[in-house]
């Protein structure tokens, strides 16, 4: 798992019929690292600060064992300081 910040969301309007109408979200582990995809399992918004999974785990919370993601959002953190560790 990881604690990620959702940056924006990402508009895909054509994807292959297996990704159905899940959202996609921009999320960053740190303000100046790489940007990844993930789909959002739990309805998050841009600035949440969130539970990330990945492989197959990624894959089982999106929705099925088949599903094509490799990070899904599992959940919002509520309370968190990212100041310390």
């Amino acid at each position: 798992m990881k604690i990620m910040r959702v940056r924006t969301t990402l508009v895909s309007t054509n994807r292959i019929d297996a990704m159905g109408h899940r959202p996609l979200l921009v999320v960053q582990e740190t303000p100046n690292g790489p940007r990844s995809v993930a789909v959002d399992a739990v309805g998050c918004i841009p600035g949440d600060w969130v539970i990330c999974v990945g492989s197959s785990a990624a894959r089982d919370a999106a929705g099925a064992k088949d599903y094509p993601s490799d990070l899904t959002i599992v959940g919002i953190i509520d309370h968190w300081n990212p100041e310390v560790s």
